[in-house]
């Protein structure tokens, strides 16, 4: 009995143990990596950034996906790689050498390529699924494993590339975009100017998500099942700006820029009403798709990062300052002393030196010594809160990034002698150009403050949605806008903006020529010309223009007279040739029998 008992408990022992080998075997085999193919794949199908568009409809900057070619060499038939090689060639467009090349240094999962388009990635799955077909690739077995796998060519989504089509146009205000690592993607983000701007709205909200069975090329087949999630892209940013326009208006200023040896020029066109941007071109500029680093300098938007003092065309704010004191009289005769005026240590002249003259012609035929005179009768207090409504010493709230603000010296400092005469003549505060067309707006909209803005709305599955719509705000009385309107209309039919005019339109403004202070305090022999105003016509169209010419060198060209009043005309009659200008009938018929009496009397 005991040996038959101890023969049952060995061989109880033995089944006990067989099954457990068999279960740590299959425990074993269920855990270890497994190489076997699925019947099932899932994918991810990205979403793209949107696009920036012009007025006019181009799409000047755009995304489109960029795709990888994978191929494990251990799965190519080693017979048939010379054919693999020239198909795969002649398919993507690639280099044979370079493809052999990497194909030969390595053994495994190579990359053949990263910066495939949608339509090469098309043609590549197509040549995966006929490579399959010609037993190109052949199973592998893993020694690890034992198990036989067969991956041949993977053509898989790497990331986004940008397309910028109008090359250096519209920049820097379209700004650029760096590339950025997402989940194994790469994708951009905005760095400057609207693509930054709008980075929220313009940047991909939501990826589509696909899972289904797999073909022989290992692509997804798609069922009604497939879609886990939709595809969601960015919203399209509509800019307030025509591509047509913005051009022919670089084109202009380039030339400009030659001719005046000037460091940059730059011109803002505002819809008076709306604020929003017809154009804002600069002469420095670059290629989004190919920033050099010559172009660094010009990464910056000098129309809304440089702060400068203004010079003469700052004079109308202060006198609006005075009007809405009730300190002058716009016709009331003011001492300018015969051109020549000695304040503390420096002599101040005038260009156009007059003994008297009215409160308003000062501002026509641009007196600093009348502006010193009438400057004193204001306080520190309401020099600094009139210019502080303007919206100096604060952002514009225009719908680029990085703007800055300009300075302005304080109440305290504001209530010396000397402080009141160089701020009303332009100098000892800062300003940007983008600050100044929205001031010099106020007089050409009844005394209220927009937003200037260069995009007009944002764009989505055909709906337009507005953003950055502040709202407007009072400046001035409608009587003192007027009464400055009128001035600076003057200041064109008689004073120092004489070249502006064009008949059958209403055209206001005021050239300035500052100098620009150096590193060591004081003026350096440099000076910026610019010129600031307003065009108008009979239908309602309603503008505001500058111009700024920075450094120009060549001589006698400096004055904004010489300098940027001819790019303000030039920019009118384009405007006119372009239709969103309309001179009235009445007075061009008028110039033309001028014209024709001119000429019969020469005749």
């Amino acid at each position: 009995m005991n040996s038959r008992k101890s023969k049952t408990l060995i061989l109880f022992s033995l089944i006990v143990f067989g099954i457990i080998i068999f279960l740590i075997v299959i425990f074993y085999r269920a855990n270890i990596e497994r190489r076997l193919p699925k019947l099932e794949t899932s994918d991810i199908n990205t979403a793209l950034r949107g696009n920036i568009i012009t007025k006019d409809g181009f799409s000047i900057a755009s995304s489109q996906k960029l795709y990888k070619a994978m191929v494990d060499t251990r799965n190519i038939d080693p017979d048939k790689k010379d054919m693999f090689i020239k198909l795969y060639s002649l398919y993507s467009g690639d280099n044979p050498k370079r493809v052999k090349k990497i194909l030969d240094g390595a053994k495994g999962i190579v990359t053949l390529s990263y910066k495939i388009d949608a339509k090469g990635a098309a043609y590549l799955k197509e040549l995966t699924r006929k490579l399959y077909r010609k037993k190109i690739f052949i199973p592998y077995e893993d020694p690890n494993t034992g198990v036989a796998s067969l991956r041949g060519m993977s053509i898989i989504e790497s990331g986004e590339s940008r397309q910028y089509i109008s090359k250096d146009a519209l920049t820097p205000l379209i700004g650029y975009v760096r590339k950025v690592e997402k989940d194994n993607i790469t994708k951009v983000e905005g760095v400057k100017g609207v693509e930054k701007s709008y980075e929220y709205y313009i940047s991909a909200i939501q990826d589509a998500k696909l899972i289904g069975p797999k073909d022989i090329g290992n692509n997804i087949i798609l069922t009604s099942d497939s879609n886990l999630a939709n595809r969601v892209n960015g919203y399209d940013t509509i800019l307030s700006i025509s591509l047509k326009f913005q051009t022919m208006l670089e084109k202009i200023i380039d030339e400009r820029k030659e001719f005046l040896n000037a460091k940059e020029i730059i011109v803002g066109v505002m819809d008076s009403k709306t604020g929003e941007m017809l154009a804002l071109a600069t002469t420095s500029r670059y290629d989004p798709s190919n920033i050099r680093k010559q172009d660094y300098k010009a990464l910056n938007s000098s129309a809304t990062e440089y702060a400068y003092e203004a010079g003469s065309v700052f004079k109308p704010f202060m006198f609006s300052v005075l009007l809405a004191n009730n300190k002058i009289n716009p016709l009331e005769m003011i001492n300018t002393y015969n051109g020549k005026y000695q304040l503390g240590k420096r002599i101040i002249r005038d260009t156009h030196p007059e003994a008297y003259m009215t409160a308003e012609d000062i501002i026509v035929h641009s007196s600093n010594i009348g502006m010193i005179q009438i400057a004193q009768r204001l306080d520190g207090h309401q020099i600094y809160s009139g210019l502080l409504k303007f919206g100096f010493t604060q952002k514009t709230g225009i719908d680029m990034p990085y703007e800055q603000t300009g300075n302005m010296p304080p109440v305290a400092k504001m209530n010396s002698q000397i402080y009141k005469a160089t701020i009303s003549y332009g100098y000892g505060l800062q300003a940007t150009f983008i600050q100044l067309l929205k001031a010099y707006n106020v007089f050409n909209n009844k005394g209220i403050m927009v937003t200037p803005k260069v995009v007009s709305s944002l764009y989505k599955n055909g709906k337009f949605y507005i953003v950055n719509k502040p709202e407007p705000v009072e400046v001035l009385t409608q009587d003192v806008a007027k009464r400055m309107k009128r001035i600076l209309i003057k200041a064109v039919e008689n004073g120092t903006g004489k070249k502006t005019k064009t008949v059958g339109l209403e055209i206001g403004g005021k050239t300035g020529t500052a100098h620009i202070a150096s590193k060591d305090g004081g003026y350096a022999n440099n000076y910026n010309g610019s010129f600031f105003g307003f065009v108008n016509d009979s239908e309602g169209n309603s503008y505001t223009i500058g111009v700024l010419a920075r450094e120009p060198k060549k001589p006698y060209y400096y004055f904004g007279a010489q300098s940027a009043l001819p790019v303000f005309k030039q920019t009118v009659d384009l405007m006119v040739d372009e239709g969103f200008l309309k001179p009235s009938d009445i007075n061009r018929t008028n110039e033309n029998i001028v014209k024709s009496a001119t000429q019969k009397q020469k005749l």
